[in-house]
């Protein structure tokens, strides 16, 4: 039972602690509250409390404190019933308190604790009083850990001054070493850069003679690519004629007698009253017919540069269409690209054969349109105009070999006149017996009408 204080009755229970319940105590009431939990039936605990029943005393301890706490305060009942449990389990704690007289060698939280739970008269004091001791011991503690820490930390800030110290020493004497490497560095540095400078005056001059071989083997190399595309144009030429004699050979003639048989009408022609005593029959195969080359509706010719030009006078043209058994070859791409570049190449194609037919039919000459069709994808469907042959180059082969094929396949002494710009060509059937001449000119000749 509580005693009476200062004469009094009562147990303590009027008393009400104002300020918070100091953590050590705290954690000695939950202590005791969880050692009698166990002794209390299902039916004595607080509805809180009753899912820890099953709980040992450090799990109940460790997560229904709060609740066990909070019970303790705000349930006299369930105090009272722990206030018997810890009479039962500490009679000579709880008795002292019970007789306002706590044993001196307790410990200040155990009997805070207790008179927290008993609530004995004066438990206020006791428990402010163990709140307070507990704050003086923490403090004394936390004091000698400080003074403990300090004395720790002077003995490592002496320390370090003196690793400080050892390794200032060390840094300077590497810092004098280091600029010593650094001298010597900087006079290998000059010497190197000198070095280089040279190397690099001497790349310039190696570069120099590398760009000047290599212009000079790419001349070489160009007069190579030439050279061998003049022995491929002549094999292509000897193949061509060879097909050619094959061909003739087959229809039963040869073509040297369509040389010479051509070659007669030429002179015939030009001594009318001979050719009729002689009664020699007209020529009926061309030499340009004997040319391997791509008719038009097989292949698409492909576009060629523009040719210089070269100014003369239009009126050689009729002159030189006048001579007897005459032949005209006409580059056809050189004089389209010449007189009307802008036109799409299928209207140059048909503007220049409707021009040329109208000048095959004032002059009655044998005319022959070459266009390049070196790398012909397609058919191009085209109908010659009456008194023009139209000839593609095959692929492989440009325009401009195929119209020296031409005027080689022409016997000696007939009058042959090929109309193209190009310098290499003029000079080419020039050599071989031709009269060139340049497409400006025809140009001009297609203008007058």
């Amino acid at each position: 039972m509580a005693q009476t204080r200062g004469g009094e009755p009562g147990d303590g229970a009027a008393e009400v602690l104002d300020r918070p319940l100091p953590d050590g105590v705290r954690r000695r009431v939950v202590g005791i509250v969880s050692d009698g939990f166990g002794g209390l039936t299902v039916a004595e605990l607080p509805t809180q409390l009753r899912q820890y029943a099953r709980f040992t005393p450090t799990r109940r301890a460790k997560f229904a404190g709060n609740a066990m706490a909070a019970a303790v305060e705000a349930d006299p009942l369930f105090r009272q019933r722990i206030a018997e449990k810890l009479r039962e389990a500490q009679p000579e704690l709880t008795g002292a308190l019970d007789a306002g007289s706590p044993p001196p060698a307790a410990d200040p939280l155990d009997v805070a604790a207790a008179a927290y739970v008993l609530r004995p008269a004066g438990w206020v004091k006791l428990v402010t009083a163990a709140g307070e001791e507990a704050q003086r011991a923490d403090a004394e503690r936390a004091g000698e850990e400080s003074r403990a820490e300090l004395e720790r930390l002077r003995a490592e800030l002496a320390a370090a001054r003196g690793q400080v110290r050892t390794e200032t020493e060390r840094l300077r004497g590497e810092l004098e070493t280091a600029k010593k490497e650094s001298e010597s560095l900087h006079r290998k540095l000059r010497a190197a850069l000198s070095d280089v400078k040279r190397g690099e005056a001497a790349l310039r001059k190696a570069r120099a003679e590398r760009e000047a071989e290599r212009a000079e083997a790419q001349v070489r190399l160009s007069a190579a690519e030439s050279e061998s595309r003049r022995l491929k144009a002549r094999l292509g030429e000897s193949e061509a004629a060879l097909e050619a004699s094959r061909k003739a050979a087959r229809e039963g003639r040869s073509v040297e007698d369509m040389r010479i048989r051509l070659l007669l009408d030429t002179v015939l022609e030009a001594s009318q009253g001979l050719r009729r005593e002689l009664a020699l029959p007209p020529v009926s195969v061309r030499p340009a017919e004997t040319v391997d080359a791509v008719e038009p509706g097989r292949m698409t010719p492909k576009d060629i540069a523009n040719r210089a030009l070269s100014e003369d006078d239009p009126a050689i043209v009729d002159q030189l269409l006048a001579l007897p058994q005459a032949h005209l070859v006409v580059d056809g791409y050189n004089v389209t690209k010449t007189g009307y570049p802008q036109m799409p190449l299928e209207k140059q194609r048909l503007r220049l054969l409707g021009q040329l037919a109208q000048l095959a039919a004032q002059t009655g000459a044998e005319t022959t349109c070459v266009f390049d069709g070196a790398e012909l994808a397609a058919p191009v469907l085209l109908a010659p105009p009456r008194g023009v042959r139209v000839l593609f180059s095959k692929p492989g082969v440009t325009a401009d070999e195929l119209i020296r094929r031409l005027v080689r396949a022409e016997p000696p002494g007939r009058p042959v006149i090929v109309v193209s710009t190009d310098r290499e060509v003029a000079d080419g059937v020039a050599r071989a017996g031709a009269r060139p001449v340049a497409s400006a000119v025809l140009l001009k000749r297609f203008s007058r009408g």
